[in-house]
């Protein structure tokens, strides 16, 4: 099953089933009005939205009525939940946590191998699938974070690996922008990320595992997650490979101490494949690439003596997505242009 939030009935949306190859969509408001709505009584939303799913897929009217079938349209898309209740991030893919470390000079402690890195995002606002990522100065060291993450049902405290895996109700591509030239002032003073991690932006369709099919398992997306920037590949690691923490384990570290309420978003942190050769390999030297710039500066500056390819500019684009077997778009796509944002009261 696939969902989706429109931009329309409110600032949390209008809840909407897509159809499997992203061309249509319908609404479904007797069921639910908003995704959350739905994950709060996911045990009777659930099969419901799975009959108006199948009902989409075989191309037939609906007999209930205020369901509105129409084209899908990414553009029109909020990320699936526009805002939620908890937006913690992991770092699942240890390769890269070790490589923007050595950026800023800091060692991998021992420990990052075997007790994931977990921070709580900023989840009052995302942004768009479509939407811009919106600075106020490029000196900030602005970078793209390609991602896959999970969406929960209520998670009880102490929860293991097992449990966790029965409380995943979704799956979604994530977009973490980081500011890494405000980050390790901000690190360093021992509270962690703040302003140097602004709002994220999630794929236009949040979908269940089993769309995943063979995919998913053991906790995984075994799918490669594409980065276009500009238009030309920048990477294509797959999701499935150098995952040290599965989604299980994540959500389980989360739930460690706390209660997860149903809507917890849980990411997997930056993809990362390790690789070796030149640039560690970039596209270009048939490698698979990267899903932030912040590793190939490192690789630069490890071969070269120092990172010579730019954090993203004014004007640049970005654009997240994964395919399955058949090529075919699973979540659509997170297309993003850079802009610069004006200051509240400024003229211009």
């Amino acid at each position: 099953m696939k969902l989706a939030t429109l931009k329309r009935g409110g600032r949390d949306g209008t809840l909407v089933v897509v159809s499997r190859d992203l061309a249509r969509c319908r609404t479904v408001g007797d069921i639910a009005g908003t995704l959350q709505q739905a994950l709060d009584r996911w045990e009777v939303a659930e099969p419901a939205l799975r009959l108006a799913f199948d009902e989409l897929e075989r191309g037939t009217d609906s007999a209930v009525a205020g369901r509105a079938t129409m084209p899908f349209d990414a553009a029109e898309c909020h990320s699936p939940l526009p805002r939620a209740y908890q937006w913690a991030d992991g770092s699942a893919y240890v390769n890269h946590v070790e490589l923007v470390r050595r950026a800023r000079g800091a060692e991998l402690p021992q420990s990052f191998w075997t007790d994931p890195l977990m921070y709580q995002g900023g989840s009052d606002s995302f942004v768009g699938p479509r939407d811009p990522v919106r600075a106020l100065s490029t000196d900030w060291g602005i970078d793209l974070e390609a991602e896959v993450a999970v969406v929960t049902g209520d998670v009880p405290m102490g929860a293991g690996p097992d449990r966790c895996a029965r409380e995943i109700r979704l799956l979604m591509l994530v977009n973490d922008v980081s500011l890494r030239n405000l980050i390790p002032a901000e690190l360093a003073k021992g509270f962690g990320f703040f302003q140097s991690k602004p709002a994220s932006a999630f794929s236009p369709v949040a979908v269940t595992p089993d769309e995943l099919g063979d995919a998913w398992k053991e906790g995984k997306v075994h799918r490669p997650l594409t980065v276009h920037v500009n238009g030309k590949l920048f990477g294509k690691p797959d999701a499935g490979t150098d995952m040290v923490f599965d989604f299980h384990r994540l959500v389980a570290h989360a739930a460690a101490t706390r209660e997860l309420c149903a809507g917890s978003i849980i990411g997997s942190g930056t993809v990362s494949n390790k690789q070796g050769g030149l640039h560690g390999s970039s596209i270009g030297n048939g490698g698979v690439g990267y899903c932030c710039i912040a590793e190939v500066r490192m690789y630069e500056t490890i071969e070269a003596g120092k990172p010579q390819t730019p954090y993203l500019q004014f004007g640049d684009t970005v654009r997240i997505e994964m395919f399955d077997a058949a090529g075919k778009s699973i979540f659509g796509a997170i297309d993003q242009r850079v802009e610069r944002q004006t200051p509240p009261g400024a003229s211009g």
